[in-house]
């Protein structure tokens, strides 16, 4: 349920963010940009169409298949989630500081223009991007909680819906200690984590259904070795407990961890860390003519 909560938190605030920053702009317009809000709001209603679509078809496709199919795709949806996070974070790096200005600046052009259909399109498209990433993550997240009952996933996915109300209320006040700027750094590590134990699930599932497929890769030394556990620690959190089971569906944690867990968790750091602080090449410098 945490992870649930969690990423429905979390887009439903992108999502607000993004509808309430063009609503205060054409909200404070002159009459002329009031006229968008229609347009504004049905965009939101579209956006939502969408991204529900989406979650059907997704769910649809999936009984559709059968058997080794079926399985195949599951696995899929799971690492794609685990791509979808972490491009997600590093999108937000990139355009976070400017999102306001364009999203302002596009729905300028759309009003001068006239052009209410922009509007529309601008909304529509923004949330029905936030929802089909969450209607992906859910679908993934859901493959590795398939002990959960249906009612506990929707009651999670109530609760984070609500408290994304309350947190862009809260965000919208302003202050020093919760700021739009520290709940995107506070969030970023969690998605990064939660990332990390989707693409671990995944790799896990993955080469269970290869070793399944094939008797001569089960019983070869080199995947005993890949599948032996390290080290033990379920004595001081196991992770089939609820404190443990909610600490491994966020960050990947096992109490017996493989070799091949730990390899694949050691190797999404170095490769996300080593994307997050790379510094960018120094242009050259431009030769002043004489």
């Amino acid at each position: 349920m945490g992870q649930v909560m969690f990423i429905v938190w979390r887009e439903s605030v992108e999502a607000l963010l993004v509808v309430g920053i063009l609503y205060a702009w054409l909200n404070n317009g002159d009459a002329g940009a009031r006229r968008g809000l229609p347009y504004l709001w049905s965009g939101v209603a579209a956006g939502v169409l969408l991204a529900l679509a989406l979650g059907g078809a997704l769910l649809g496709f999936s009984e559709l298949l059968a058997g080794d199919a079926q399985t195949w795709f599951q696995i899929a949806i799971v690492l794609v989630a685990s791509v979808l996070i972490v491009q997600m974070v590093f999108w937000m790096r990139k355009h976070g500081r400017t999102l306001k200005k364009d999203m302002e600046s596009s729905m300028q052009s759309s009003v001068e223009s006239g052009n209410w259909w922009g509007v529309f399109v601008l909304v529509a498209l923004a949330i029905a991007r936030e929802g089909s990433e969450t209607a992906v993550f859910l679908y993934g997240i859901g493959l590795g909680q398939q002990d959960a009952s249906t009612a506990s996933l929707v009651l999670a996915g109530a609760i984070g819906f609500g408290l994304a109300f309350l947190t862009f209320y809260i965000l919208q006040l302003g202050g020093k200690v919760f700021s739009w700027r520290r709940f995107f750094q506070i969030t970023e590590v969690i998605l990064l984590l939660l990332a990390a134990g989707l693409l671990v699930t995944g790799i896990e599932k993955l080469f269970d259904v290869l070793l399944e497929s094939s008797d001569t890769l089960a019983s070869a030394n080199w995947t005993m070795t890949l599948t032996a556990p390290l080290w033990d620690t379920s004595a001081w959190l196991d992770d089939s407990s609820t404190l443990g089971s909610l600490v491994s569906t966020l960050t990947g944690y096992r109490a017996r961890p493989a070799l091949l867990s730990v390899i694949v968790y050691a190797a999404y750091w170095v490769v996300v860390c080593s994307a997050l602080y790379r510094k960018p090449k120094p242009q050259p410098k431009r030769q002043e003519a004489a």
